[in-house]
């Protein structure tokens, strides 16, 4: 009879760390890349929303014969506001489901007259406060992005 001894394999402590330093080096050039598209998505988001929202605002002038005012904001595109003036022919179901969130969790702000074009509306960008740049930089629908 032949006797097997079993000889176990496995990784050495010196090919661990080799597989651990290339995944660190890997992890290091992609993670910028990605962080930065994260970005990216968040403002074509807010230029999406402005389209929806913009879309929305003008079938109601068509229906009411006037934008919902600063005092009635956005939430005149869900439910008839109560306020004056308003609205004449309130389409049934309302112009939009609910007002989107901006991508940092804030309601977007609507000023109507606006002082960039008919009606601005706009976000403070990821801290919230006026100024700034990059993804703090204020954002508006009078902007056009491409």
């Amino acid at each position: 009879m032949k006797s097997f001894t079993s000889k176990q394999s496995g990784f050495s402590l010196i090919e661990i760390l080799v597989v651990l330093v290339i995944m660190g080096l890997l992890i290091s050039v992609v993670a910028p890349t990605v962080l930065n598209r994260t970005d990216e998505a968040r403002i074509q988001k807010v230029y999406a929303d402005f389209k929806s929202i913009e879309t929305a605002l003008k079938i109601y002038r068509l229906d009411n014969y006037n934008y919902p005012t600063t005092e009635q904001g956005l939430q005149a595109l869900v439910e008839p506001s109560s306020m004056r003036p308003q609205p004449r022919n309130f389409k049934e179901g309302g112009y939009l489901a609910e007002i989107p969130m901006d991508p940092w969790g804030r309601p977007y702000l609507y000023l109507s007259p606006g002082e960039n074009s008919s009606v601005d509306i706009y976000t403070l960008g990821a801290d919230g406060i006026s100024g700034g740049d990059d993804q703090n930089a204020d954002l508006g629908n009078w902007e056009s992005r491409v």
